[in-house]
């Protein structure tokens, strides 16, 4: 059988059963376990399955981001981690973009202390935030409104980024894995990927609950970025995976 026809049948049985044995696939593939540990190495390169301890199972796929309101309850204190961690990779005078999100909303929660930064974003609650407890300065990229998101999104928020150069960009994700990051939001795609082009830095912020579930678009390659910065509930399979695609991890708490 060619690696192609077991690739199929590994995610043939996991879409039937959601979990299986590293050992029910040797037997039922009748390979060896190196073989079906590099099979699943490469299926969860490609975003396809996920490790679990002695076994493998399925990813999950978003048909629509929660909104600001449902994220703000979730994974608070991860979030909150995750944002200490980040504010001290800002050095002083530094231009910054903060992503639309509620981890990129901890992370400016941080930088209420600061007077020195020139922070960019598309995300109303975080400028709501500097307007009230922050003397840095704000640019608000405008663009077309995404009202469950409270930010902008689509080529308006795009071309306000172009005529920009940004030092660090903090960049949020609805969902990522070893292929990089995934929104369910087409017009969330080409903000991501401006502010990408335009930064000399970009650092992946999103917790340990969102790791290798996909949705529809990718957003951006892993390698696009330099850091990614989690929590301590990320499995120690996804940060060897992370390792070695060499990528700086930061995992938090």
């Amino acid at each position: 059988m060619i690696p192609i026809e077991r690739h199929q049948q590994i995610l043939a049985l996991i879409a039937e059963r959601g979990v299986i044995s590293i050992n029910e696939l040797t037997e039922r593939l009748g390979v060896s376990h190196m073989t079906i540990r590099r099979d699943v190495q490469k299926l969860e390169d490609q975003g396809a399955l996920l490790s679990v301890s002695g076994g493998v199972r399925s990813t999950e796929r978003l048909a629509a981001e929660p909104s600001h309101l449902d994220k703000t309850a979730m994974f608070s204190n991860e979030k909150f981690l995750i944002g200490q961690a980040a504010a001290q990779h800002i050095p002083r005078n530094s231009c910054i973009y903060l992503d639309a999100g509620t981890t990129t909303l901890a992370l400016a929660r941080e930088l209420g202390e600061r007077d020195d930064l020139l922070i960019v974003t598309n995300d109303f609650v975080i400028a709501n935030f500097i307007i009230e407890s922050s003397q840095c300065r704000m640019i608000h990229t405008g663009g077309t409104l995404c009202r469950d998101n409270r930010s902008c999104v689509g080529e308006a928020a795009a071309r306000a980024l172009q005529n920009l150069s940004i030092d660090i960009a903090f960049i949020s994700a609805t969902c990522w894995g070893p292929r990089g990051i995934f929104t369910p939001d087409e017009d969330k795609v080409i903000v991501k990927r401006t502010v990408a082009s335009v930064s000399s830095k970009r650092v992946l912020l999103s917790d340990s609950s969102k790791y290798n579930k996909i949705a529809t678009f990718l957003a951006l390659p892993l390698d696009q970025f330099d850091v990614a910065i989690t929590d301590n509930r990320l499995p120690d399979s996804a940060q060897q995976t992370l390792a070695a695609k060499a990528l700086e991890l930061v995992v938090a708490g």
